[in-house]
């Protein structure tokens, strides 16, 4: 694969007409720790681990819900995490970009057909600070020492090609909310006809 030039955020198209709406994940069969009312599901708190750009064992079945219910799209996100159909595990397998993202199974309500979360396995510093509109940083008089020098927040989101290398999905250093993708896969979700996704070129 080579290098690509362009890179775009990849995200979930909200606008699509009578799409569904995923809810936030729950583990299934109940635990100790974070009950809800439902003695079957808990709530799964903890989804920033899915942006921190590593490999991860999930030993408890994760469940999604759907309010409202609508149209099933191949990819959105419920809280901010990639939600996919098989189809675009296969497409990434033909790719071969099995080492940089892993998917992991979960089951979502009414659907009988296997979906997955998208975990990004690569985080890249390069954000392009002067090609931003505009960026925010972490500093001291905030109260959050574990995050001084991190984005605070970044408006019109731009990166550096030459820092990324040959990286073709990742999520930038310091602002972890953002699933970026290279114009090779891009190109490759379009042709494949994927539903739900959208992107704007970083």
């Amino acid at each position: 694969m080579t290098v690509q030039g362009r890179y775009f955020k990849l995200y979930d198209d909200m606008s699509i007409p009578g799409r569904w709406n995923l809810r936030f994940p729950f583990f299934k069969d109940g635990g100790d720790s974070g009950s809800c009312e439902d003695d079957d599901e808990r709530e799964f708190f903890d989804t920033w681990r899915f942006n921190e750009g590593r490999g991860l064992e999930v030993d408890e079945p994760i469940r999604l819900t759907m309010k409202p219910v609508g149209i099933a799209l191949e990819f959105s996100e419920a809280m901010g995490i990639p939600i996919v159909h098989r189809r675009v595990v296969s497409l990434f397998e033909r790719l071969g970009l099995q080492k940089e993202v892993q998917f992991i199974p979960v089951e979502v309500e009414g659907q009988t057909e296997p979906w997955f979360i998208l975990n990004a396995l690569q985080v890249i510093r390069c954000i392009d600070d002067a090609r931003c509109d505009e960026v925010f940083y972490w500093g001291p008089e905030d109260g959050e020492p574990d995050r001084i020098g991190e984005y605070q927040n970044v408006r019109g989101l731009k990166v550096d090609p030459e820092k990324i290398g040959g990286a073709h999905i990742f999520r930038p250093w310091g602002w972890l909310v953002v699933l970026i993708v290279s114009e090779y896969v891009k190109t490759a979700m379009e042709e494949e006809g994927i539903t739900g996704i959208k992107f704007l070129e970083v």
